[in-house]
């Protein structure tokens, strides 16, 4: 671990707005051009690649009881049992669209439920989803099936429906366990709660059960923050995630409720990530990426020592499908060189299913540049490796050349010991892991050239570190 006064003089010069690149191009490149033809001549193109091609399927479930003033997802509040299920039915004529476009190809390797609070959803309504899932698809015996919970909101009759259906990850949301912070994001979750969950989830079967943990949360200090992570290690998740609070109020709204002046900042934000990390790598985890934890026998530490380690929009992956296909409202699909996104607005999502065409609202087509930095910048990501001969042989180019001026805007990251250039390849070094995303933003050509928002304003990122 880097002295405090080093660890300060690295975030002054590298902390700064920056893409998480869980896609590239990023989300504020895309264009409106993109819409549901193309969307659906994508579909019939991933249905032409091959039966046999695996398939990864997000659902998105967006209902929530209550908004935590720290989120940053795509989610309704609603407790209403009628709101849910013309939701669902609504999925299941989505699924019914996509499936008839995929014609034979249905095999799915992953399947993965976010929200939202997919368990705001009752156990009838879980059942008429995966009925319609397993009707027009698939799900291979060796597949991730994974979905994503509230301790305080998922009943144990849930968790073993799930089970039986064939659910066997579990990511749970913690972020933190003290009492002064959970009232300040309005999330409120004891240790009991979230114990008597992992202890059942465990009878029942399931592995790879992850926290998400946030640092950076208002009122958060060393010593509180600490606690919890004793907790966390305690509890023994086979997975931790920890992410850094994005606070962007202008895209977030309700985020104004929190008040800037309790958040941690800069090396004091810093600090309490960088003691997480010490604590978890002791306890025997290894890092995953920029923010994951995993033990060391879970398959991300044994993909990552092996460079083979993917990621998606559904996090980090063994199981890098070839095509992501995503249903329900702001669903986002990864096809044949393509990203497209669902509308937001129930009313607009509903109103374009039930007419029997895609809610597709943006995306993007990717040229061969793209394709190639978005590699590129998906093995920094993910394995803190970049293989430049493996890259471009894998695209048919010289990758060094193509690449040439993003590895030189690496310098600056190379002199202070964060990134090291070798003949052939690029290293993110142990100090510099937690400044991946810099790294990786030297790879991206569309910063700077962002268009901008529909309010005339440049698009906003969350900070780096």
């Amino acid at each position: 671990m880097l002295p405090e006064n080093r660890m300060a003089e690295l975030v002054a010069r590298h902390d700064k707005p920056g893409p998480r690149y869980t896609s590239y191009p990023t989300v504020p490149a895309w264009t409106d051009a993109f819409g549901p033809d193309d969307f659906a001549a994508k579909l019939e193109e991933a249905g032409a690649a091959g039966d046999e091609l695996p398939l990864s399927l997000y659902v998105h479930l967006p209902f929530c009881r209550e908004l935590c003033t720290y989120c940053g997802c795509n989610v309704v509040i609603s407790s209403n049992r009628d709101k849910h299920e013309e939701y669902v039915e609504v999925v299941r004529a989505e699924l019914d669209l996509a499936a008839d476009r995929l014609g034979r190809r249905n095999r799915l390797l992953q399947l993965h439920y976010g929200g939202g609070t997919p368990t705001s959803l009752d156990e009838a309504l879980l059942v008429r989803l995966w009925d319609k899932i397993t009707e027009r698809f698939e799900v291979r015996r060796d597949a991730e099936v994974a979905i994503e919970v509230d301790p305080v909101v998922t009943s144990r009759e849930q968790l073993a429906l799930l089970r039986g259906m064939g659910f066997n990850r579990l990511s749970l949301g913690v972020q933190d366990f003290t009492p002064e912070v959970q009232r300040a994001v309005n999330r409120l979750q004891t240790v009991e709660e979230t114990e008597k969950l992992v202890e059942y989830a465990r009878k029942l079967g399931y592995r790879g059960i992850n926290f998400d943990l946030i640092y950076g949360l208002p009122h958060q200090r060393m010593e509180t923050f600490a606690r919890s992570i004793e907790e966390v290690i305690r509890l023994a998740p086979d997975r931790v995630a920890i992410f850094s609070y994005a606070h962007v109020p202008d895209l977030r709204p309700h985020q104004r409720k929190i008040d800037e002046g309790t958040l941690p900042a800069g090396p004091e934000k810093l600090a309490l990530f960088q003691h997480a990390r010490e604590r978890l790598l002791a306890e025997g985890y290894v890092a995953i990426g920029m923010d994951h934890f995993a033990r060391k026998d879970d398959e991300l530490a044994l993909a990552q020592a092996e460079r083979r380690l993917s990621r998606s929009f559904q996090g980090y992956t063994v199981r890098p499908a070839p095509d992501i296909v995503a249903v329900g409202a702001t669903a986002i699909s990864d096809l044949r060189g393509s990203y497209a996104q669902n509308v937001r607005p129930l009313g607009a999502y509903y109103e374009a299913i039930r007419a029997g065409r895609f809610a597709t609202e943006k995306g993007a087509w990717l040229e061969r540049d793209d394709l190639l930095r978005r590699d590129a910048i998906t093995q920094l990501m993910c394995n803190f490796h970049l293989d430049l001969g493996a890259l471009g042989e894998k695209h048919g180019v010289d990758a060094a050349r193509e690449l040439s001026s993003s590895l030189e805007a690496l310098r600056p990251l190379e002199e202070d010991g964060l990134v090291r250039r070798l003949p052939g390849a690029v290293e993110v070094t142990p100090d510099g892991q937690p400044f991946v995303r810099a790294a990786a933003m030297a790879f991206d050509a569309w910063l700077g050239r962002l268009p901008p928002t529909r309010k005339g304003k440049l698009p906003v990122f969350s900070r780096t570190i």
